[in-house]
């Protein structure tokens, strides 16, 4: 225990009248005593600026305004735990939460992956494989071609539509 002590004391040093601690990616914090904990919980979660957030971005939050107070993490879960306004709201799930992505309305035929494999080894005369792949019903359809040229896929969708 004593040994604990002696190496942690090294982070500290002492600024008359404040308590500084040299945290561990080198910003200097004030340590705060517990009688100032609950008012700077307060408004790094449900201040002006604070946004309700969850209790380890309010323990960041903390840390980004320059405190420090060894039980942070802890104390800050259980304030967001006892925050009322926190639990009638409350989170929304991933399993809740709406798709981030855009759904377009598509049909059977819509949307088409055009593209030539090859080249391969000629046989009758054709050196590539021109393939359409529909996007939503994932039907395919290709054609041996001895070129890979545009003419190619204009008389390819011309016969396919």
């Amino acid at each position: 225990m004593l040994k604990k002590f002696l190496s942690d004391a090294k982070y500290y040093f002492w600024d008359d009248p404040y308590l500084f601690r040299i945290c561990a990616d080198q910003v200097v914090r004030r340590c705060i005593p517990e009688s100032e904990m609950s008012e700077i919980l307060y408004h790094c979660h449900a201040g002006p600026a604070g946004g309700h957030f969850s209790g380890n971005r309010t323990a960041r939050r903390v840390l980004e305004c320059g405190y420090y107070w060894p039980t942070l993490f802890k104390d800050a879960n259980s304030y967001v735990a006892s925050c009322d306004r926190c639990q009638r709201v409350g989170n929304i799930s991933k399993r809740d939460e709406m798709p981030q992505t855009y759904l377009l309305p598509c049909e059977v035929f819509d949307v088409w992956g055009i593209d030539f494999v090859g080249p391969f080894p000629s046989s009758r005369g054709n050196k590539f494989i021109l393939v359409a792949i529909d996007y939503v019903s994932k039907w395919v359809e290709a054609i041996a071609s001895p070129t890979n040229d545009a003419r190619v896929v204009v008389r390819f969708v011309k016969k396919l539509f």
